[in-house]
């Protein structure tokens, strides 16, 4: 049964495990069709259209990779030159990006308490325009990153998991570590921890969060994470110490988060007009972060993972030290011996758009799935 189909996906912990499973499954079949030459081609026409309100790399070409692997043309919407810079309204907006579109993506992750929101106000000018009969089909939000999660990539963190360690159910008693680090920049948003700590402990990972005094997340994800983690078995920790998270780990996550407050009171300020307070609140935000240099991923910390090789995972950019900046969250010798994993790591993100894509789109993607491997057209012709 596909619950995902006609639906959203914004969130991972909306959706039960035997979902998430599926957009794994999806995905690694998608992604061994790719690879073996065969093309995923099963739109004819139809647009992917993508709106980003913070910068984007990976994401981004994700997006419009995993849309073209399926066949759609991708458009990616400018608000600054659309009519939303003359006070269009976000129904207006969704519906006329709605024609003949599949997919529409979102990143809005910048101020907490409105990414999630512009989402869900998205989908539903959508649903309306569909319901009222302008639009053909109804296309699917998918959360590119938003203020509480970022599902693309803890979904494609899980799958490299899966990978390295061969098979999900090998994940059950394994330890990671999801460590702040520190960060020479403001602001950083809070979903990569979120994500992650609320989708390993689904899977019987013994999963310790680390940051220092003030760093706090949403507190519900924490409260999810450990409801995840009692179900499944494994267990959910918060430590004040990046050292003890480490100990005889076997996964590290060492990445920069802003404070929950300092989030909350960025989007106050935002609502509130006085935006001479933002680089007060950047000074602010970056003092703090300067007491914590020590909060780095070295070589001295990694010796205390688990046989001293645990491996090493980033949503990346990373900062590096002595590389990007001066000091930050992992140091260039340590940055370098997994830099290529970490690309292999980013590598699943497109196939895991593909397969969300897939399954909102399709009753039955198993059976399309094994018509496009049945039919094995050449992704290049001669």
């Amino acid at each position: 049964m596909n619950r995902l189909h006609n639906g959203d996906f914004l969130l991972t912990w909306e959706h039960d495990d035997a979902t998430v499973r599926a957009v794994l499954d999806t995905a690694a079949a998608l992604e061994e069709l790719a690879r073996g030459g065969v093309s995923c081609k099963v739109f004819e026409t139809g647009l992917g259209v993508s709106i980003f309100r913070d910068n984007s790399t990976r994401t981004r070409y994700a997006f419009r990779s995993g849309c073209n692997l399926l066949g759609l043309m991708t458009e990616e919407l400018d608000e600054s030159s659309s009519q939303i810079a003359h006070g269009e309204t976000v129904r207006e907006t969704a519906a006329m990006l709605g024609f003949l579109t599949e997919v529409v993506g979102i990143r809005d992750d910048m101020f907490l308490g409105e990414g999630d929101k512009y989402q869900r106000e998205v989908a539903a000018a959508l649903d309306e325009s569909h319901k009222e009969g302008v639009l053909m089909q109804r296309p699917a939000v998918i959360n590119l990153q938003s203020d509480l999660d970022h599902p693309t990539q803890s979904m494609a963190d899980l799958a490299h998991l899966v990978e390295v360690f061969g098979g999900i159910e090998n994940l059950k008693g394994k330890k990671l570590a999801m460590s702040w680090a520190h960060s020479p920049s403001y602001g950083k948003p809070l979903s990569v921890p979120q994500g992650v700590i609320t989708l390993m402990t689904r899977f019987g990972m013994d999963v310790v969060l680390a940051y220092p005094p003030g760093y706090d997340l949403v507190g519900d994800t924490l409260e999810t994470a450990s409801r995840f983690a009692k179900a499944s078995g494994g267990s959910f920790a918060v430590t004040d110490s990046m050292a003890a998270a480490f100990e005889n780990a076997d996964v590290v996550y060492p990445k920069s988060w802003a404070p929950a407050a300092v989030m909350r009171e960025r989007t106050r300020i935002l609502h509130s007009g006085e935006k001479d307070k933002l680089k007060e609140l950047e000074r602010e935000a970056l003092a703090s972060n300067a007491r914590h240099t020590d909060w780095e991923c070295t070589e001295a910390m990694m010796r205390g993972t688990k046989g001293g090789a645990a491996r090493y995972m980033h949503c990346l950019p990373a900062d590096v030290t002595d590389v990007s900046c001066a000091a930050g969250e992992v140091s260039k010798a340590v940055f370098e011996k997994a830099r290529v994993d970490t690309y292999r790591e980013a590598g699943h993100k497109p196939f895991i758009v593909a397969a969300l894509i897939l399954l909102t789109r399709f009753a039955d993607p198993t059976e399309v799935v094994r018509r496009l491997a049945k039919d094995a057209k050449p992704r290049r012709a001669g």
